[in-house]
Formats: structure tokens, C-alpha cells, sequence
């Protein structure tokens, strides 16, 4: 329960930054804001480039579910 208020917490503020950034004016609190996965929550462990964590990324990738991604075996 406690992890779906802080994502929801999270999103709303997410929110706010990016209505201010559209609309001109200074990010509140910019400091603030940080990436969490769009999957789990998980606010450690985040790739940018997916926009998902380690843990969701290697499961996914696993299952073929991102393209371009594959096991590598030597």
C-alpha cells in the first residue's frame, strides 16, 4: 500500500512539472522530481533509455518483450 501512494505521489508531481514546463513558467521544486519505473515504482536501478528498472528490464528482455535486446552468450 505504502509503495502505490509514494508512485501516485510521485506521478502527481510529475504532473505539476510538466504542466509548468508546457505553460513557460519555473519548475516548483525541481529538485524533487526523479524517475521511478513505469512498471514496479522502483525509484533505484533505472534506465532512462526504457524508462523501466534493472529488475523489470531483465525479465522483460528474457521474455523478448523489448526490441532490439538479446541475451548475449559467448
Amino acid at each position: 500500500m505504502a509503495r502505490k501512494a509514494i508512485v501516485h505521489k510521485s506521478r502527481k508531481f510529475m504532473e505539476r512539472v510538466l504542466r509548468a514546463k508546457k505553460e513557460g513558467r519555473k519548475i516548483p521544486l525541481s529538485t524533487r522530481a526523479y524517475n521511478r519505473c513505469s512498471l514496479c515504482g522502483r525509484p533505484n536501478g533505472y534506465m532512462r533509455d526504457f524508462g523501466v528498472c534493472r529488475c523489470c528490464f531483465r525479465e522483460h528482455a528474457e521474455k523478448g518483450l523489448v526490441p532490439g535486446v538479446r541475451k548475449s552468450s559467448w
